[in-house]
């Protein structure tokens, strides 16, 4: 029977203003974290265009831009913000006090 990996504290909410974009890693994998609109959100930090680092990009909302060519993505689902691009992985992410704790990949949305 598989076992969903457990959430992993990644940092705190004081640590990462509004706006801004945190590089980290949870079960081998380099996420981006996100505070946005209030809520953290995680997503590949590798760019599915040329493996441009997402964790290095801009924030205008919810719209996450890769430095290297500007590919856009939402950070709350990982879907691009325009007909027919690529999209990302996102994964779950919740907060327990203070702590912004991050787990698996997010169901699909369809």
């Amino acid at each position: 029977m598989n076992k969903r990996p457990p959430f992993l504290k990644v940092a705190t909410v004081g640590e990462i203003p509004e706006g801004a974009i945190k590089p980290i890693v949870v079960h081998d994998k380099p996420m981006a974290l996100a505070h946005v609109e209030g809520g953290f959100y995680a997503v590949n930090a590798v760019c599915p265009h040329r493996g441009g680092p997402l964790a290095e990009g801009t924030l205008a909302g919810c719209v996450l831009t890769c430095p290297w060519h500007g590919w856009t993505f939402d950070v709350r689902n990982g879907l691009a913000d325009h007909p027919g691009g690529h999209s990302i992985s996102a994964y779950e992410v919740r907060v327990e006090g203070e702590d912004v704790l991050v787990g698996w990949l997010k169901r699909p949305v369809t």
